[in-house]
């Protein structure tokens, strides 16, 4: 059929030379088949995109970093996907002290060019992750607890709705799409074409460090950090992760936005538990701090697939959940992921009421993720079925899950993901897109 539309970009159909390049996405089990790729370049190109597809009634994903953990909600059969990684424009107001980002830059860059011109960016566990992604779940990472979680910091953006609208939001503008914006998760109101952000002014330098212990002592580790990582002094961001029985270890690491006589001092009751077998604790100037934390990632697509969930913890873990954790490292297969990752939360984070913005898990005392991985297509079934069943033992520990770490097993997932904030979170869809042109297995659906 005919649409009046015109698609531009740059466009790749099935059969085209660069399809199988563009399909590939950061979780290698991508199984799905979309009739066509926009790479956009502007604005326009995402518009366009939009009105073809609802001309041609085909679904639409939008693609930014390709880091979706669960595929389907990046890419869909006989759709089309449109990907904003080449609209990468950054541009740094010193003077107002904020930035403004394309949707397609992944976080790494930004990190980076701010940082050479001595400011602070948030950023999470990965400098390939896409910045549209990322700000739309929340944005939780090691400086969440001095400068907020990367939504907090948003303050006005650029997105195209289902009919190929420009829309503006602000405080004094659709303040309500600022506000679901703000943690109500991608993929639900439209595609976001741009951002602006706070900036802070960075130090000249900050103090990173990683400590390493045998798999053996994580019970032990776990039961200090957990007592100590929530309530240490808000400049610390702290990040642990438990790997396999098999192969895997115990190691944390973070950063202090301070100097190393006081991280050393601050991070004394972890360095005294056990017996580390590696101790780095360096002070840099903030531009290598930075690199540190984000290693370039070597490759785009991983050898392994994965199957993640997520929740917050309100309390320390009881030995009864430490002991399915146990069971769960004991099962994972050997290799660099599986395992346990947690965050440590407050500061910042938590001075922000639940309702003030879409993201509503603020009260906690940590995050935790658990992911399983494998090769071979025919061991799926038995790692999905290992996460998702920590997670029904874990249940009674935890609460909530992390849109950006999302769990296809959870059913009636709206209130797990966005707590009490989920029915003004539908308004606010049936307000921008009430057609429901932006779905997933797992987007919000409009209030009837």
């Amino acid at each position: 059929m005919k649409s009046q539309t015109k698609l531009t970009g740059r466009v790749i159909f099935r059969g085209d030379p660069g399809y199988d390049l563009a399909r590939k996405n950061w979780d290698p089990h991508t199984n799905k088949f979309p009739k066509v790729f926009v790479f956009a370049q502007s604005t326009k190109d995402v518009a366009n995109a939009i009105k073809w597809a609802r001309e041609n009634h085909v679904p639409i994903r939008p693609r930014s970093g390709r880091h979706a953990l669960e595929t389907n909600l990046s890419q869909v059969n006989g759709g089309i996907v449109i990907d904003v990684s080449e609209m990468n424009k950054i541009k740094l107001n010193k003077k107002n002290g904020t930035v403004i980002v394309e949707t397609g830059n992944r976080v790494g860059r930004i990190v980076n060019t701010l940082a050479k011109q001595g400011f602070i960016a948030p950023f999470g566990d990965s400098p390939t992750v896409g910045i549209g992604g990322i700000t739309l779940g929340g944005g939780i990472g090691p400086l969440q607890r001095t400068i907020g979680l990367i939504s907090d910091n948003l303050i006005s953006l650029e997105m195209v709705d289902a009919k190929g609208n420009v829309i503006k939001a602000n405080k004094k503008q659709n303040a309500d799409l600022l506000w679901a914006s703000r943690g109500g998760g991608g993929g639900n109101f439209g595609i976001y074409t741009k951002y602006k952000f706070n900036v802070h002014r960075a130090p000249k330098s900050a103090t990173v460090y990683r400590i390493t212990w045998p798999w053996n002592q994580f019970e032990k580790v776990l039961k200090a950090w957990q007592l100590w990582a929530p309530s240490v002094d808000t400049r610390l961001g702290s990040e642990l992760s438990i790997g396999p029985k098999k192969g895997g270890n115990v190691s944390m690491e973070g950063l202090f936005l301070g100097p190393k006589a006081e991280a050393i001092r601050l991070l004394s009751p972890l360095t005294s538990v056990g017996t580390p077998t590696m101790k780095t604790i360096r002070q840099l100037p903030y531009t290598e701090a930075v690199n540190f934390l984000l290693p370039p990632d070597p490759v785009l697509t991983q050898k392994f697939s994965n199957q993640f969930s997520s929740g917050f913890g309100r309390r320390p873990f009881p030995d009864k959940a430490i002991k399915h954790m146990r069971e769960f490292l004991e099962k994972a297969e050997a290799n660099s992921t599986a395992g346990f990752f947690f965050l440590n939360w407050g500061g910042a984070v938590s001075r922000i009421s639940p309702k003030a913005t879409a993201f509503f898990w603020r009260k906690a005392k940590f995050y935790v993720e658990w992911n399983t991985s494998w090769i071979q297509p025919s061991d799926a079934a038995k790692n999905i079925a290992l996460t998702r069943n920590t997670r029904r033992k874990l249940q009674p520990y935890i609460v909530g899950s992390y849109i950006n770490v999302p769990d296809q097993g959870i059913k009636n997932s709206g209130p797990v993901y966005y707590g009490t904030n989920y029915p003004r979170l539908r308004k606010v869809k049936a307000k921008y897109d009430p057609k429901n042109v932006f779905n997933n297995p797992q987007s919000i659906p409009p209030d009837r």
